[in-house]
């Protein structure tokens, strides 16, 4: 009897990425023998599962920079016995890859993390054959506005409206309104298919969970404390923990909704 693979490959799918990772597979073309590129893999998601639906007839490789992401996805293929799975540690700006390879491209919200989005996009047309398909996920500039609103209304109370600009500049960083992101895409070379909406939440129980939760400290809290002077930090979110734990008291939660799109191109 073959055995399972360990439990800690199965860690995915993550709690952030999951959501849009699944509406990325629902668009994914899936056809025999094709060559994919996942830009941006993370961990290993959705990379290793869009090569397990592929099966061993397809090549499966990810891209991204970040060195502990690529040694996890790395022990998770091995696990799984997906050998046709390959990570590379790269910025998606400078792809040390062929051109004209990949029959598919994905990018599950690995372009809102690039330092420049036209040369990113640029880069993943130059990879892709003519024809192919791209699915990329972006979640949306509204992503966690409760939460943003209460910044932007404690730095004003603070005396610190000189430092809403930098909070714009960080949504605007991580979050491109839709139509830059459209007007990208096609200045790449890529003609948009289809776009699918999707939304969901995520709950607290008050601002003390937020702000302890892993997946917050981790991915959001460093970006979010760079946003007031250094010298106010303390002071700015000890205030904004009250609030967000007064407003959690009077609607029974803390719900933060992240609104995302799924948009399916093909390079032409």
């Amino acid at each position: 009897m073959e055995e399972a693979a360990p439990a800690w490959v199965l860690d995915e799918l993550p709690l952030w990425s999951a959501p849009f990772g699944l509406a990325l597979l629902e668009t994914v073309v899936l056809a025999p023998g094709l060559t994919v590129l996942d830009v941006g893999f993370g961990t290993g998601f959705p990379l290793l599962e869009l090569a397990a639906r592929l099966g061993p007839g397809a090549i499966a490789l990810g891209v991204d920079p970040w060195v502990e992401g690529a040694r996890h996805a790395r022990a998770k293929a091995m696990a799984c016995g997906l050998e046709y799975v390959q990570v590379l540690q790269a910025e998606a700006e400078h792809l040390p890859l062929a051109s004209e390879r990949f029959d598919l491209v994905v990018s599950n919200n690995g372009f809102n993390n690039v330092r420049d989005l036209r040369g990113a996009l640029a880069e993943t047309r130059r990879v892709c054959r003519k024809g192919a398909q791209l699915v990329l996920t972006l979640n949306l500039p509204d992503t966690m506005a409760l939460f943003y609103d209460g910044l932007a209304e404690v730095l004003r109370e603070s005396g610190l409206e000189s430092s809403l600009p930098a909070l714009a500049a960080h949504i605007r960083a991580r979050r491109p309104p839709l139509p830059d992101v459209r007007a990208s895409l096609e200045a790449a070379g890529f003609a948009l298919r289809g776009e699918t909406r999707g939304a969901f939440s995520l709950r607290f129980l008050d601002g003390r969970t937020l702000f302890a939760h892993p997946l917050i400290r981790r991915g959001f809290l460093e970006a979010w404390k760079a946003v007031p002077p250094a010298d106010r930090v303390g002071d700015v979110f000890a205030l904004l923990e009250r609030r967000l734990d007064e407003m959690a008291a009077a609607r029974g939660e803390l719900r933060l909704e992240i609104p995302f799109v799924c948009i399916d191109g093909r390079a032409g």
